[in-house]
């Protein structure tokens, strides 16, 4: 394998980090570990963001350039005392905490190995089963541009309509090490999941060592922080990371079951969710990663593990270590005192808005959750969010809107507020509207700072031509209650339980009483959300605004039930996919990295809560409490009492939950794993993306190889990336997710005039198929319309390979024009020259 490559993007990564700290560790001054694991998604944002706007004048070497200086400025000036600096003097102007920082590295560390090591085994691009073609072809197409956007390697001369942000990251980290793109594929996705798990480990471990410090000055047990740290930390790799749905262990769970009764539960299940009997009952021999995947019809239900055994470098993936990041600025705002408004603005209107644009440029999804996390930050913080509101001094003259939006709870110490005693229902209604409120309209500001931010790919890139509405869905459209849980499950038992624990409220069996009848309602009418997330969301809110708020750990908890409910609400109608699937499909992905995160908090607690419980019982029990001994103070009854006495039963509750909740979700890994190093041993690791093609496809491997020496972005001619033909369907066995579709254009980065049929949701149905047509006649059209399509098109090589003769037949150029500039294999490259074609 190409150990040395590893090698040195691993002191790539390094450098990273070490840029990483001071930045956020003036971000999280105040939170245990200050930060550390979120060293590398800052960087890399801080990285990203001006070599972007540079490169919209030029990109490559000079936008390179303005983001690594931009980066050693901002750590320079986050971590140096600048005071110090003036009397010639080197100081350090931010806390490290060296052993959260080593934690974090050791947790990244870890996280890139063991993706080096799954694709290592299995590094190929291949098109079947996802979008490597899409995302390697974004590689490439971004090596060989000099401006920005770069221009779309499946719709020649014009640029892409796709977010392509975290390709452009990919690519300069590509550049820092002079890794070729065939190498930085797979690099890239092992640092992305690194970056995401050591983000989720060190937002869960902050949130929960802070909570139990602010416990502890408020007069509770204080447990050692470094441990919750861990521990809270390494739950939440694993349920990011690591974890699965429980759709495997469920299968097992059935295959247990007397013959009638499993098959009759089968059935039920294959009744509600995208699975037949007969694939619920098969056996371990039968299993497939991909099955896991596919639970709610007609939708997509990914989680990380999933998507990184699949190998997409997709967007969707790339993003969720910034999508944590934005948490973690979130968290940041909610620990900031009312009293430090600067800071807080600066978090809420500089940040926040820096953070969303460069996600609607990475993720367009995840756009808008970057956005509503500064809303629920400024709505749940114990800060009044009026006071972030320009002009706020004439609102408090006016008193009405101060009163509506006053709150003043107190809190325990870390900044985690909650309810006035004593407030009237009335009352505290009427202050959660007018929180509600200023939160929104100061989201709202950041919402259009963001929007100018991402401008150029708000008003280029992602105004594509493609048909897009918004529709709402019907009960026919939504989820079955055994579909949600099968996906969502884990976490709603886990989170559940905690909410339940750890929230203070009067009169609680009523709150659960109506939680109980939504359920019941729910089931009846179509609408299982009311059964699955409705209840997290209800449960996290009320304990945010209990007597004792549980803490930034249910924001999480709002965040991902927030996102679970709205998609079964409505839906993005577009050609990327049929109905509500590429919804779902991007929604969730960021819901289960919320809710990962937030079960690494809660799952701690739980245990550090029961600990504490056990330990007070213990400690409250008098000798004059123990039962009788007829036997004798030695006696056998004695001890048995006293062992029975002794049990920690809340302790051992919690550890049987924490055990069942990580079994379960663990079978998915532990098959999937080993299946796919079974499957790939016998071959030599390597992190070649392409290596598969001389293996594979060798009648292709030089005609690629030619095509891919060649300077920057000539346009080629390829058959079209449909099956779709004026007379029916061409001959190709497959299309779309198949080799069968641009494999040059793809794997090289050279423009064709029509590529995959995916430019559909990109430009509309009647510019691809006018592109389709253009190029079905270029092929097999009369001279004058084919030379006036090559010019048109600037066409300067036109490919014949199997494709091209499935599609067209037999298909020969010859001309002073057109002649043969490479033939190998199967494969028969033209060169245009377009001069002699005007000479003509």
């Amino acid at each position: 394998m190409e150990y040395a490559l590893v090698a040195r993007w691993l002191v790539l990564y390094l450098a990273l980090f070490a840029l990483g700290l001071p930045l956020v560790a003036r971000l999280l001054p105040r939170s245990t570990g200050r930060g550390a694991g979120l060293a590398v998604p800052a960087s890399l944002v801080v990285l990203s963001v001006p070599a972007y706007w540079v490169g919209q004048v030029t990109w490559g070497p000079i936008a390179l350039a303005a983001g690594v200086a931009t980066l050693l400025l901002a750590s320079a000036l986050a971590g140096l005392d600048l005071a110090a600096l003036r009397r010639g003097q080197v100081r350090l102007a931010v806390d490290v905490d060296r052993d959260a920082a080593t934690d974090a590295a050791a947790v990244f560390l870890l996280g890139f190995a063991f993706v080096v090591a799954v694709r290592a085994f299995d590094p190929a691009v291949y098109p079947v089963g996802g979008e490597k073609f899409l995302d390697f072809g974004l590689l490439k197409t971004l090596e060989r541009s000099t401006v920005l956007p770069p221009e779309d390697f499946w719709f020649a001369n014009e640029p892409v309509k796709y977010y392509y942000g975290g390709h452009l990251t990919a690519t300069l980290l590509a550049w820092l090490t002079a890794t070729p793109p065939a190498f930085a594929y797979n690099l890239a996705l092992a640092g992305f999941y690194a970056a995401l798990v050591t983000a989720a480990f060190e937002l869960a471990g902050a949130v929960s060592a802070d909570r139990a410090r602010s416990v502890a000055t408020a007069g509770g047990r204080l447990s050692d922080p470094k441990s919750r740290r861990r521990i809270a930390g390494a739950l939440a790799v694993f349920f990011v990371g690591l974890a699965s749905n429980l759709v495997t262990a469920g299968r097992f769970a059935l295959l247990s079951l007397p013959g009638s009764l499993g098959r009759r539960a089968a059935e039920l299940v294959a009744g509600r969710t995208d699975y037949t009997v007969e694939r619920i009952l098969a056996g371990a021999d039968s299993f497939s990663y991909w099955s896991a995947s596919r639970v709610i019809p007609g939708t997509i239900n990914e989680f990380p593990l999933f998507a990184w055994l699949n190998g997409d470098l997709h967007a969707h993936m790339m993003g969720t270590p910034a999508l944590l990041l934005a948490a973690a600025v979130g968290y940041a705002y909610y620990r900031t005192p009312e009293s430090e408004l600067r800071r807080r603005r600066v978090l809420l209107f500089v940040v926040f808005p820096i953070l969303g644009a460069w996600q609607a440029v990475q993720s367009t999804w995840s756009f808008p959750s970057v956005l509503a996390l500064g809303w629920l930050a400024a709505l749940f913080a114990p800060a009044d969010p009026w006071t972030l509101l320009p002009g706020q001094s004439r609102l408090r003259r006016f008193g009405r809107l101060r009163r509506l939006g006053g709150f003043r709870a107190p809190t325990n110490g870390s900044g985690d507020g909650g309810v006035p005693a004593g407030s009237s229902p009335t009352s505290a209604a009427t202050r959660e509207l007018g929180r509600i409120a200023a939160a929104l309209l100061a989201a709202a500001l950041a919402a259009v700072l963001a929007a100018g931010l991402a401008s150029p790919f708000l008003l280029g890139a992602a105004t594509g031509g493609g048909e897009r509405s918004i529709e709402l869905l019907g009960p026919g459209m939504r989820s079955g209650l055994g579909a949600l849980l099968l996906v969502h499950g884990a976490f709603v038992v886990g989170l559940g339980a905690w909410l339940c624990a750890e929230t203070r409220i009067e009169r609680p069996w009523f709150l659960l009483g109506a939680l109980a009848a939504a359920v019941v309602v729910g089931t009846q009418i179509g609408f299982a959300a009311l059964a699955v997330s409705v209840p997290l969301l209800v449960l996290a809110w009320v304990g945010l605004r209990a007597s004792e708020s549980v803490g930034y750990g249910a924001v999480l908890v709002v965040a991902g039930a927030g996102l679970a409910t709205i998609v079964e609400l409505v839906y993005v109608n577009e050609q990327a996919g049929p109905g509500r699937m590429n919804t779902v499909f991007k929604t969730y992905s960021q819901v289960w990295v919320f809710w990962g995160t937030a079960m690494g908090v809660a799952l701690s607690s739980l245990l550090s809560r029961s600990t504490t419980a056990s330990q007070s019982e213990a400690a409250s029990a008098s000798p004059s409490e123990a039962p009788p001994d007829a036997g004798g103070s030695n006696g056998a009854g004695a001890r048995i009492a006293r062992l029975i006495r002794g049990v920690p039963w809340h302790r051992v509750a919690a550890v049987a939950l924490v055990i069942a909740l990580v079994a379960s979700t663990s079978v998915y890994g532990v098959l999937a794993l080993g299946a796919h190093f079974d499957r790939a041993s016998a071959g030599e690791p390597t992190l070649d993306a392409t290596r598969f093609v001389e293996t594979d496809h060798p009648e292709y491997a030089a005609a690629i190889d030619w095509v891919d020496a060649r300077d920057g972005q000539p346009t080629m001619l390829e058959a079209p990336g449909t099956a779709r033909y004026a007379g029916g369907t061409d001959g190709r066995p497959s299309v779309m997710y198949s080799w069968h579709a641009n494999p040059a254009s793809s794997l090289t980065g050279v423009p064709t005039v029509a590529g995959w049929r995916h430019e559909v949701g990109y430009r509309g149905r009647a510019a691809y198929r006018e592109r389709v047509r253009d190029v079905d006649a270029m092929y097999t059209g009369n001279e004058s319309e084919r030379v006036r399509l090559l010019r048109q098109y600037e066409v300067e090589y036109i490919w014949v390979g199997p494709g091209e003769r499935a599609r067209y037949g037999s298909v020969s150029f010859g001309s002073d024009a057109i002649d043969v500039a490479h033939r190998s294999g199967d494969v028969t490259v033209y060169a245009v020259d377009l001069a002699a074609l005007d000479d003509g």
